[in-house]
């Protein structure tokens, strides 16, 4: 099993419109990042932990917890004009992927600000300057810490 951190704007999807949606999944849509896109397609998998993170926000960090709950397949909003459209992709050969994530719970918000407080997190990619990846790995090291510090 491995663990990741997704981050999601909430006026896209949030933890409580996750939490609403048909059997509390959804579609990890519209992720434009080849590195984020090649964590989903070549390392995610069914079962694999995940931290959901409201990010873009007035208080950006980890509101959930959240299941991989598929493989990766074909993001059909490139295909489909609009925002992530992508006029390179074509259903023989999709550039983007993306999972389902299904929803476990809500918890109390971890700021990003209480995050970098902690010495045993100094070096989760969150936290890293200049980190912008949508989906990042979390060290199982990182995962347990983040669960007993403020999750039990």
């Amino acid at each position: 099993m491995r663990y990741w951190l997704m981050k999601s704007e909430p006026s896209e999807v949030s933890i409580d419109d996750l939490a609403g949606m048909p059997n509390q999944t959804v579609a990890w849509y519209g992720v434009r990042n080849y590195q984020a896109r090649n964590f989903m397609r070549d390392q995610m998998r069914v079962g694999d932990m995940v931290f959901f993170y409201h990010s873009s926000c007035a208080e950006p960090g980890i509101a959930g917890l959240a299941v991989v709950d598929s493989p990766a397949y074909p993001d059909e909003t490139q295909f489909e004009e609009g925002k992530y459209f992508d006029s390179k992709a074509s259903r023989e050969n999709p550039r983007w992927f993306n999972v389902d994530v299904r929803f476990l719970k809500k918890t109390p918000l971890i700021g990003i600000g209480e995050l970098r407080k902690q010495p045993q997190l100094e070096k989760m990619r969150i936290l890293q300057k200049g980190n912008r990846l949508s989906i990042t790995p979390v060290d199982p090291s990182e995962w347990d810490y983040i669960m007993r510090k403020f999750l039990d």
